[in-house]
Formats: structure tokens, C-alpha cells, sequence
């Protein structure tokens, strides 16, 4: 008797755990630098999977990190400082994108002084949402990897649906120019499904408090993001 084998594809078309071999040659026939290897077992695979996927993410977000402006703080206190219902030890999140699809980056600021933590992009043939979910679980995977857990805040109810149910529902079709999202997007949701977090992720309420800190200034502007 045969026994079935298991499949990691690291890189390929859709990386993720196969018991397929033909949809796991749909994933690298073609694929150039393809990276798969099989296993004996479901688990085996899971967690060679699930490692492989940590490490990436680390070593991403090392990258980010490394790069990302860390300017000072905005002087002055914005209104919203005095507003009691906001958690000013939390974070913000926000995302630009001009054009559906179009050019977008996002970012994320500490409430508190309005320094920005992170900001990734520009990004090619990418969208508004995607950049929204993406900024949640940059935050999330920077705050487990530093220790410590904040409040995150985003006005983007898509970008926290997405979060809360493990899953991206966009009809964003694959390019040429996009793959790097595809594979940020993938390696988010490997995130998600090997992670938990304590900390809450919430609505900000841009009609009671203004635009969210973490805004990009934008709205109403044909300006592109500059090229970094």
C-alpha cells in the first residue's frame, strides 16, 4: 500500500500544507525558484509549514523595521488626547491607496506622541482594504515579537473583518506587478492561523474623534507616494 504523502510549498504560485500532488504542480510547474518538499504526515507538514512561516515573518518584519522612518514626535497634543473613551497607550493603523486598484502604503503611529512605528510600500496594483489588513497584522506580529500588547485602532471595519475571521475576501486578480502584495497577503494569514493575541482591535470613530492618527493626509489629493 502506497502511503500518501503530505506537501509544503514554500514558493509558488499559493504556498501553504497540500495532499495533492497535482495541486501541488499547479503551485511550481513554471514557477521560477519554486520550494516544496513532502512529508509522511499531516502534522509534519503543519509544522514544518508553520516554522517555516515564523522565521519568514520574523526576518520580514526585521526588514520593515530596519527601514521604517522614526521621526519625532508631532509637537503639539491633538483634541483627542482629552476624549476619555480612547486608550492613548494604543496604536493606530491606516492605509492610502490612490486608485482601485492602485499605488498603496501603510503605516502605523503610537497614539500618545504620534510617532510612526512602521510604514510599508509603495505598492503597485494593490487596494485600500488590503493595505488596511495588512497595517492590523504588522502591528500585531511587531507587538508579539517586542513583548508588549496594545490597543490597535482602525477605521477600516474590511481590514478587522478580515483579521477576526482569518481570511481575505478580495477580487484583486494577481499581476505581475502585485506579486509582492500576494505574498505579504499569504504571509499575514500564516501569521494569523499560527498566533494568538491578547489585545483588541478597534473601530476608531472618525465622526466623534477626527481622522485616525495614523492617516496619510491624502483624502481628496492626486499626490502618489513616494517611491522609497
Amino acid at each position: 500500500m502506497v502511503r500518501k504523502k503530505y506537501y509544503v510549498v514554500w514558493r509558488g504560485r499559493h504556498t501553504g500544507v497540500f495532499d495533492d500532488w497535482n495541486d501541488v504542480l499547479e503551485q511550481i510547474d513554471g514557477y521560477d525558484g519554486a520550494l516544496f518538499k513532502s512529508f509522511d504526515s499531516p502534522e509534519a507538514a503543519a509544522t514544518a509549514y508553520r516554522n517555516s512561516a515564523r522565521r519568514d515573518e520574523q526576518q520580514e518584519l526585521g526588514n520593515l523595521l530596519a527601514s521604517a522612518p522614526r521621526p519625532l514626535p508631532k509637537a503639539g497634543q491633538p483634541d483627542y488626547m482629552t476624549i476619555p473613551e480612547i486608550d492613548l497607550d494604543g496604536w493606530a493603523v491606516d492605509a492610502s491607496c490612490l486608485g482601485n486598484p492602485g499605488v498603496m502604503e501603510y503605516q502605523g503611529v503610537e497614539l500618545k506622541t504620534g510617532r510612526v512605528l512602521f510604514r510599508v510600500g509603495p505598492f503597485d496594483d494593490a487596494t485600500n482594504n488590503i493595505g488596511e489588513f495588512l497595517a492590523i497584522v504588522h502591528a500585531l506580529s511587531l507587538m508579539a515579537r517586542e513583548g508588549q500588547w496594545h490597543t490597535i485602532y482602525s477605521d477600516s471595519v474590511s481590514g478587522m473583518s478580515w483579521v477576526r475571521n482569518r481570511k481575505v475576501k478580495t477580487q484583486l486578480a494577481p499581476t505581475s506587478r502585485n506579486k509582492r502584495i500576494f505574498e505579504l497577503l499569504a504571509r499575514a494569514l500564516a501569521w494569523l492561523n499560527t498566533h494568538t493575541y491578547p489585545c483588541r482591535i478597534l473601530k476608531w470613530q472618525t465622526d466623534l474623534w477626527g481622522e485616525i492618527p495614523a492617516d496619510f493626509g491624502r483624502k481628496g489629493s492626486s499626490a502618489k507616494p513616494k517611491q522609497r
